[in-house]
């Protein structure tokens, strides 16, 4: 009885081990690869978008400190040579207290007692009266040109410190996130060496994992400034992705976006949320050839409407510059430069 049940058990428990698989889905390991490799591409892009911003907040900041060393040095030249006229003129009324007017006191009733005659005593007096009043009168107007410079040197003196400030503040958060992406660069150098691991039909289905189609601008119609630029974006289909990269040969997300405006002259911002908080917002229902379309939240990821419900992007590590449906990706926001 016992030797049935164990055989019985044995039994129910090889059936077990062979139905097991079968009845429990297996995880796809590409898949897995994917969703791993897209949400660490999407946190360095992130920091890469973060990092670009605080280069061109440092790189005005400097500029701006620059002219404000300048500004400063002007004013303090000013106020400096001010002062020392200040000076000059107080020394000249000075004198003038104390010295002859030809040969007479400059106090008016000595004045008039040296005077030949009583007109040339009215004379003598009016004069140095007016000479005086002049030269009180130059005094103060001087006294309020220093005191208007050094209060302008001082304000100039106060944005410098501030200014300092600031770019201190930027370089130490520069800092701290070029550690965080020096360790993103770890983990997706890691993930690199896993996607170029792939077979051939593997590594395909990464670069398709937005669903890019083959496309061209036959018929597509918009702004002559929207689709220069998306002309240019699409001389660059096939193009490698470089995170940091503005062209000519290697892009990343709004890189291309850069370059392809750049192409016709006109310059936008570098950073993905800084291309999504200038130019014109525009209704996703609107969207016309050209418009700049940003993805996820913070607008991490952005690319040019093509026309026909497409999208011409940068997308990842492997993947190069494609097209594919403007609604592959969580939108975030249109805008029209």
């Amino acid at each position: 009885m016992l030797s049935t049940f164990v055989s019985a058990s044995l039994l129910l428990g090889g059936v077990a081990e062979i139905a097991a698989p079968q009845g429990i889905a297996q995880a796809d390991p590409v898949d897995e690869l994917i969703a791993s490799m897209t949400d660490t591409s999407r946190r360095a892009n992130e920091k890469n978008e973060e990092v670009k911003q605080l280069e061109v907040g440092l790189e005005d900041g400097q500029a701006k400190l620059g002219e404000l060393n300048q500004w400063a040095a002007d004013l303090t030249a000013q106020a400096e040579q001010a002062a020392a006229t200040e000076r000059e003129s107080r020394q000249v009324v000075n004198r003038l207290a104390l010295s002859r007017y030809r040969g007479a006191l400059t106090d008016p009733l000595t004045s008039a007692f040296a005077a030949r005659n009583p007109q040339n005593a009215i004379d003598r007096t009016a004069y140095l009266a007016t000479l005086s009043q002049k030269a009180n009168d130059t005094v103060a107007r001087l006294g309020a040109v220093t005191k208007d410079a050094a209060d302008r040197r001082n304000e100039a003196t106060m944005a410098i410190a501030e200014s300092k400030f600031k770019q201190s503040e930027l370089e130490k958060k520069h800092r701290e996130l070029l550690q965080e992406q020096e360790e993103l660069k770890r983990i997706s150098e890691d993930l690199r060496r896993r996607v170029e691991s792939l077979n051939a039909a593997d590594r395909q289905r990464w670069i398709d994992k937005n669903g890019p189609v083959a496309y061209n601008l036959d018929g597509v119609a918009g702004s002559p400034s929207g689709m220069s630029a998306l002309e240019a974006a699409m001389s660059k289909l096939g193009s490698p992705y470089g995170w940091g990269s503005a062209g000519p040969s290697q892009f990343d997300c709004s890189g291309l976006v850069y370059w392809s405006y750049q192409q016709q002259g006109k310059t936008l911002p570098r950073t993905s949320q800084a291309q999504m908080a200038g130019g014109t917002p525009v209704s996703i229902n609107d969207l016309q050839p050209g418009d700049v379309v940003g993805y996820f939240p913070g607008a991490t990821h952005v690319g040019i409407y093509a026309g026909n419900g497409m999208l011409v992007h940068a997308s990842d590590y492997g993947i190069p510059v494609q097209v594919v449906p403007v609604n592959s990706m969580p939108i975030y926001g249109a805008r029209r430069y």
